[in-house]
């Protein structure tokens, strides 16, 4: 059975992890056949009001945060290396962008968490592979953009200029298929990057990334 690590960056969409897309992940991954373990930074993060969509002036463990998703099984980034797994995976939600780097802020000058950096470095050194679902794609384009990867976010034509800027090779792609870049080793989807996607065509996008990242495992 391989093993595959999840990277949360918090829980909802405004200002963590996509419930629907993580989810999506965790169920294509072991419907894969993988035993999956999550993982996500032990920092503080502003909290979203996610009925309002404004901040809640209040701040929250990322940790706690993306336990909910993961039933509280989950551990510190900190904690994951590449030699304990066989491919690493990224869901979307404003949190890649604003927890795990500061893209929503600097675009293609962002920088990236330091173990964030670490661990897509960690896994591209070990020849393993590494998914990125919705925008997530970023961290991965602003980390291994030097390595030319090719990476999607959909259509989006703002964000895919940002992301040629880091070195990285944007590739259009609808919500329903994923993209490889067999060199790297790099498979991303864009998922909810199409704002008005219903959650099916989101997963069967999702579906084909988990199944791609364990084969490839």
């Amino acid at each position: 059975m391989k093993k595959v690590a999840v990277v949360l960056s918090g829980c909802g969409f405004k200002d963590g992890s996509e419930i629907t897309e993580a989810v999506s992940l965790l169920v294509g991954l072991n419907q894969a056949g993988a035993e999956v373990s999550c993982f996500a930074p032990d920092i503080q993060i502003p909290v979203t009001d996610h009925l309002t969509g404004k901040p809640s002036g209040e701040t929250r463990s990322l940790l706690a945060e993306a336990a909910r998703i993961a039933r509280g099984h989950i551990s510190s980034l900190d904690k994951l290396h590449a030699k304990d797994f066989d491919a690493v995976a990224f869901p979307g939600g404003y949190g890649a962008a604003k927890n795990l780097c500061n893209w929503a802020e600097k675009g293609a000058q962002c920088d990236v968490n330091p173990e964030v950096k670490r661990v897509i470095l960690d896994f591209y050194n070990s020849s393993k592979p590494i998914g990125a679902l919705c925008i997530a794609p970023v961290v991965v384009a602003k980390v291994l953009g030097d390595k030319k990867v090719t990476v999607t976010i959909g259509d989006d034509a703002e964000t895919a200029a940002e992301i040629q800027k880091t070195g990285a090779i944007h590739e259009e792609c609808p919500v329903n298929d994923y993209i490889t870049d067999r060199e790297t080793k790099v498979v991303t989807t864009p998922a909810y990057m199409y704002g008005d996607a219903k959650p099916n065509e989101v997963f069967a996008g999702i579906f084909g990334l988990a199944h791609e990242l364990v084969e490839w495992a």
